[in-house]
């Protein structure tokens, strides 16, 4: 039983080495027949959100046979019947397949391998269906954005990816700081413990967004489409939303840039300090903080250039255009 979307070849292939991996793209549902009703409930609920969803009837020998072939096995099963199956088949986590259980009421989604490779993701995407996803991966747990998630919401990919198990925990430490960026031609030379990201596709212009709490989608979205409007820009030229770590649960926010297929970057706030904008606010007498819209938008561009002063739409949502 398949959902594809885009390739009728019937071959999904994981992930290069060389992938940040996040993203998992073509996903394996793999459930006993007497739990296809709950499968198809998945697929009918997230399969949208894929380039390709499918139910596999479990058998003894079910991951072996598929090993390779999807980026994430959802086991519709419990957990210890997954980590018994496939135990044997994980060989790099760069590699392997992730693999997240969730129970057949869809209570709880467990990522169980490959959490910063798919299976977070698909725990994200089931909690839509009210599933509790159980993350166990130290930046999830710490609520903070491990250099995974960061490359997938900059479109990036992770090339040394043994770098991260450093990096991850300078992010837990709060000691890794903003991303640099660097437009070539240049030559790097980095140690091991930096991790490189390299761009998907070239790159634009990143929304600097602040905004009141419980501002909604619609806010958001008429807030950019505006900033973006006077710039004389549209949605194509923008890479991602950036913002301040005490606006990055915005539910509002977060649901536009899906949306609008958008990864959010929150900063810390030394780093927006450091790049604070022109424009006055009246956050940094209220609370200490710089003005989040143009400090992010600053800080996240590729050089660290303010190009739109911030705008207040609606009084309620503030946005800058940095480059």
């Amino acid at each position: 039983m398949s959902t594809d979307t885009d390739d009728d070849s019937g071959s999904h292939g994981c992930k290069a080495p060389d992938s940040d991996g996040e993203v998992a793209e073509n996903i394996a549902i793999v459930a006993f027949e007497r739990k296809m009703d709950t499968a198809e409930d998945i697929v009918d609920g997230i399969g949208d959100r894929y380039e390709s969803i499918d139910i596999l009837e479990y058998h003894g020998d079910v991951f072996e046979e598929y090993w390779g072939e999807y980026d994430c096995f959802i086991g519709l099963m419990a957990s210890g019947i997954a980590m018994r199956k496939t135990a044997h088949l994980l060989d790099d986590k760069w590699d392997d397949p992730a693999i997240c259980v969730v129970d057949e009421e869809l209570t709880w989604a467990i990522p169980i391998t490959g959490g910063h490779h798919g299976a977070n993701q698909v725990a994200d995407d089931l909690a839509s269906m009210g599933a509790v996803p159980a993350m166990t991966t130290a930046s999830e747990a710490a609520d903070k954005q491990g250099v995974e998630k960061q490359a997938k919401a900059l479109d990036a990919h992770v090339v040394n990816g043994d770098s991260t198990v450093a990096t991850n925990l300078a992010v837990l430490d709060d000691e890794l700081g903003p991303i640099e960026r660097l437009d070539g031609p240049k030559a790097v030379l980095v140690d091991d413990d930096v991790t490189v990201l390299k761009r998907n596709k070239d790159d634009g212009v990143v929304l600097g967004c602040g905004s009141v709490t419980g501002a909604d989608v619609e806010q958001f979205h008429a807030a950019w489409e505006q900033a973006l409007d006077e710039a004389d820009l549209d949605r194509d030229d923008v890479e991602f939303v950036a913002t301040g770590t005490r606006k990055a649960e915005e539910e509002g926010m977060l649901a536009a840039a899906e949306e609008w297929g958008l990864g959010v970057i929150a900063f810390e706030k030394e780093t927006l300090e450091e790049f604070e904008g022109p424009t006055p606010s009246r956050s940094k007498e209220l609370i200490g903080w710089p003005g989040i819209a143009e400090a992010s938008a600053i800080a996240a561009g590729s050089k660290h250039d303010l190009l739109a002063e911030k705008t207040r739409y609606d009084e309620a949502v503030t946005v800058a255009i940095g480059r």
